[in-house]
């Protein structure tokens, strides 16, 4: 059985009635709300219903839909930039890095290559900017400590696996409330960045390991995992889990995503699971 899941400002269940075979369900008031339905092409229907207003809408299955796994992407998802991008602010090359960020992101380059294009390109950059970047640059992006809070409250494991910096990815968990995290290394000399990141580089199948993995250790179903991220880098994990949701993301991601968010904060992870706004934690 699936839900048409709604969530937006304003959002009206009486304006997809003719949709549902049932009475809906309130998650949010004039916020989320589920209605049940019996044929999976109501979704392209009830978008283009919707179509201009700001509402994530979303077709998700029943069954085993709370999630004991989150495997999330850190940059522009868990918090509001691109770490590397914002280094390279501090070195004076954001423009040049920045591109090729946004080229990787969108599945243009290869991930590898152009994360070491752009960590050379930072050679010599004093370690005091990782510092001065995370204090001043990094935020946790709204719900993020909801939607782990009242996750691990139900019992999920919860895991940040960044192509991004161990640097961020430790106090990022730490503020945002995951159990564990993984990113990769920055190499430096002691007093500077050597241009170098650690081998083997966290990319793509990384993310997809780490997934597979933890679903292993848990004992659990592939359809109790859940994946979230913004980035070509992303897809693979995305597509694995039971519940894989394009966040903010890229069209090459936000087209092959089970699920996409691209209006709300991260608390809408938790309304794609059935949760009410009483069970936020």
């Amino acid at each position: 059985m699936f839900v048409l899941n709604v969530i937006g400002k304003g959002a009206d269940p009486h304006f997809f009635a003719s949709l549902g075979n049932g009475p809906a369900e309130i998650l949010s008031p004039e916020h989320a709300f589920d209605v049940p339905v019996a044929d999976r092409a109501v979704l392209d229907t009830a978008r283009a219903m919707a179509r201009g207003k700001a509402w994530d809408i979303n077709l998700v299955a029943t069954e085993k839909r709370r999630k004991k796994l989150l495997v999330a992407d850190m940059d522009s998802t868990i918090i509001n930039v691109e770490c590397l991008d914002e280094l390279a602010d501090m070195a004076g090359l954001k423009p040049q890095i920045a591109a090729i960020t946004e080229r990787a992101m969108r599945g243009e380059l290869e991930f590898e290559g152009a994360l070491k294009e752009r960590v050379g390109m930072l050679k010599g950059l004093k370690l005091d900017a990782l510092a001065r970047t995370y204090a001043e640059r990094v935020r946790l992006n709204p719900g993020a400590k909801s939607l782990l809070a009242t996750m691990r409250a139900n019992g999920a494991h919860t895991m940040l696996v960044s192509g991004g910096f161990g640097y961020f990815t430790k106090r990022v968990a730490e503020a945002a409330g995951f159990h564990v995290e993984r990113g990769n290394t920055l190499l430096d000399d002691g007093t500077a960045l050597t241009g170098e990141v650690g081998m083997p580089i966290l990319g793509r199948e990384a993310k997809l390991q780490a997934l597979e993995e933890a679903v292993a250790r848990l004992k659990i179903d592939f359809a109790e995992s859940l994946a979230v991220g913004d980035g070509a880098n992303d897809l693979a994990m995305i597509e694995r889990a039971g519940l894989g949701v394009a966040y903010h993301a890229k069209p090459v991601v936000a087209e092959a995503a089970g699920a996409a968010i691209n209006h709300n904060d991260l608390t809408a992870l938790l309304y794609l699971q059935g949760y009410r706004d009483s069970e936020f934690v």
